[in-house]
C-alpha cells in the first residue's frame, strides 16, 4: 500500500478499528512490483489486502471483506439488510465523488457535500453513534481536502464549516478518535505529495 493514498488509508483505518495486526507494504506506483501485478492483475493498483495468501482488491470490497472476517468488534455495516443497503449506497456515492474530485469545480464539490450534510442530520457519524463504512470511506479523504485547500491557497474551502456545520462537527469528532489520529499521515508529507501531483499535472 501507499501511505498517502486515501484508498489505501481507509483499509488501514478498518484494520485498526477491528484490532487486526497487519503488515503494510509501501508500493512505488511508478515502478509496480511483481507482487502488486500478481495480486491485482486486472486493475494493477492499490490497495490490495492479502489474507491467508489470497488477495482481495478494490477498497470498498476489501472493507466489506474485513467486516465479514473480523465480525466480533466494531461493525462497519449495520445488521439490518435495508440499512446495510443504504450504507453501501452512500459509501459508493462518496467513493465515486471522491475519485472525480481533488481539484474538481468547487461548486460541484459543494453540491455533493450538501447531499452528505443532509444525510448527517441527527447523527454523530454517518454510521449513527459509532463510526461505520461511510465514515471510513469519506474520512480518508477529509485530511486530503484540508491539505488541498492549503496547497491551492484559496480562501474558499472544500469543507466550509460555515456552509456545512454538521460536516465540520463530524470531521472534528472523527479526528478525535485515537484510531484515526494514529492513521493520519503527517500534514507536511501529504502537502508535498499533493503539490508534486499538481506539478505533474501542470507539466503534462
Amino acid at each position: 500500500m501507499t501511505g498517502l493514498s486515501p484508498f489505501a488509508g481507509r483499509i488501514i483505518w478498518a484494520l485498526k478499528l477491528k484490532g487486526v495486526e497487519f503488515e503494510s507494504v509501501e508500493e512505488d506506483l511508478t515502478n509496480k512490483s511483481d507482487l502488486l501485478l500478481q495480486s491485482n492483475p486486472v486493475h494493477q493498483k492499490i490497495p490490495v489486502l492479502i489474507h491467508n495468501g489470497k488477495p482481495v482488491s478494490e477498497s470498498l470490497v476489501i472493507m466489506e471483506y474485513i467486516d465479514e472476517v473480523w465480525n466480533q468488534t466494531c461493525p462497519l455495516l449495520p445488521a439490518d439488510p435495508h440499512q446495510r443497503a443504504l450504507t453501501r449506497f452512500w459509501a459508493k456515492f462518496v467513493d465515486e465523488k471522491g475519485k472525480e474530485g481533488g481539484e474538481a469545480a468547487l461548486e460541484e464539490a459543494h453540491e455533493n457535500l450538501r447531499i452528505l450534510e443532509k444525510e448527517l442530520e441527527g447523527k454523530k457519524f454517518f454510521g449513527g453513534e459509532s463510526i461505520g463504512l461511510v465514515d471510513v470511506t469519506f474520512g480518508s479523504f477529509a485530511k486530503l481536502l484540508d491539505v488541498l485547500d492549503e496547497v491551492m491557497g484559496s480562501d474558499k474551502k472544500m469543507i466550509d464549516e460555515d456552509k456545512f456545520p454538521l460536516m465540520g462537527k463530524w470531521k472534528e469528532q472523527l479526528s478525535e478518535l485515537a484510531v484515526v489520529k494514529s492513521c493520519l499521515p503527517p500534514a507536511d508529507k501529504l502537502a508535498a505529495a499533493v503539490q508534486a501531483r499538481r506539478n505533474e499535472s501542470a507539466a503534462a
